[in-house]
């Protein structure tokens, strides 16, 4: 790769990282904290838990608290903390000891007590207690089937919400304190608490205490900081919008030829493709998936330069967020592992995977276009 490329590669990847940590967790629940009532419980549930609950930690001091979380997203913790780690984006055994947990603590809580809670993306897999009659084994399949059949997120956790005693309202039904406050970073489109985590920190139908709710991240947040860093560097911003959400195969046509006759510059774009996958998938997610078929839509381009990542840190059951491609990143063996599901593989083999580790947040996916 020659140096001009290799320059504009490690300013796309500087750009997308600005607007990921715009939405850090514990900066963006910083942030609202003065106007936040003593908790006297903080339950924080989500990808972004450990860094949401750190914040409120670090202002308030030491406070009783549950986090549940993914794997290898606790962070650094103090030790009081009791962390619960599970599996995403399947649930597992330990997602039932999440959301056993989590409505157990809501449910001892005095009637004139406070508590915080601090909701993520990934709160539908992570924690979970299910109806009765309902078993892991339904919650697993459901789950699979969901993730294989190219819904958006709302549709998914539509469905998620018909297994489930702590979804769509029903964690804080258990409440009998004075008051909640929830604050969410959100992965949905809309940013609705209904939707977020299956509506884990939604308010019920009906409450007696006093409530209040707060997005204080989202996807256009992310974009805004992005596109500010780029005017910042001296790039025109050519298109800051929300317009992922459709099949990948779709979204990278849509895309395809604004990207190849775009004038020098950069474009950002955010949201959350789906996929359709095969029934023995490779290895990749939404976001490779994405970032291979946008190679090939501008392939033979030698100026342009795309990152494709989930806000998150990772994409789908792999270690990546996903990946940074350019006009010679399609090549032989890329038809064969785009159609396999197999883009990860592919990705990896020509060095265009894009590992950032857990970034603390969630707000959907972030593309960020550059050309010089």
């Amino acid at each position: 790769m020659d140096g001009k490329l290799m320059d504009q590669r490690q300013q796309a990847i500087r750009i997308w990282q600005a607007g990921v940590d715009a939405v850090d967790g514990q900066r963006a629940t910083k942030a609202v904290l003065d106007d936040v009532p003593t908790p006297d419980q903080i339950l924080a549930v989500g990808k972004a838990a450990a860094a949401m609950a750190r914040a409120v930690l670090d202002y308030f001091g030491p406070l009783p608290t549950l986090v549940v979380t993914k794997d290898g997203h606790s962070g650094d913790l103090p030790e009081d903390v009791r962390v619960i780690e599970a599996s995403h984006p399947v649930p597992d055994a330990r997602s039932l000891e999440g959301g056993r947990a989590l409505r157990e603590v809501i449910e001892a809580m005095p009637a004139d007590s406070h508590v915080l809670l601090l909701v993520s993306g990934g709160a539908s897999s992570l924690a979970e207690d299910l109806l009765p009659r309902n078993t892991l084994a339904d919650l697993e399949q459901l789950n699979d089937r969901l993730l294989a059949a190219g819904l958006d997120i709302t549709a998914m956790n539509a469905e998620r919400r018909k297994l489930s005693r702590i979804k769509g309202g029903g964690l804080l039904s258990h409440f009998k304190g004075a008051r909640a406050t929830v604050l969410a970073i959100s992965d949905v489109p809309g940013d609705d608490l209904a939707v977020i985590g299956s509506g884990i920190g939604a308010l019920p139908d009906s409450f007696a205490f006093q409530a209040s709710t707060q997005i204080v991240a989202s996807n256009a947040h992310a974009r805004s900081a992005a596109a500010e860093l780029a005017r910042n560097e001296g790039l025109p911003v050519l298109a800051d919008e929300e317009c992922l959400h459709d099949d990948f195969v779709r979204v990278a046509s849509d895309l395809g030829p604004r990207l190849t006759d775009m004038s020098p510059g950069v474009m950002v774009f955010g949201g959350e493709p789906t996929v359709v996958l095969p029934e023995n998938p490779g290895r990749g997610g939404r976001n490779q998936a994405l970032a291979l078929a946008l190679a090939r839509e501008i392939a033979g381009s030698a100026d342009l330069t795309l990152v494709v990542g989930g806000t998150d840190g990772t994409d789908g059951p792999t270690d990546a967020a996903g990946a940074v491609v350019d006009g010679a990143t399609w090549g032989d063996g890329a038809e064969q592992a785009l159609q396999n599901a197999d883009s990860g593989s592919f990705l990896d083999e020509a060095n265009a995977l894009l590992v950032t580790g857990p970034t603390g947040t969630n707000v959907m996916d972030l593309i960020v276009a550059i050309k010089r």
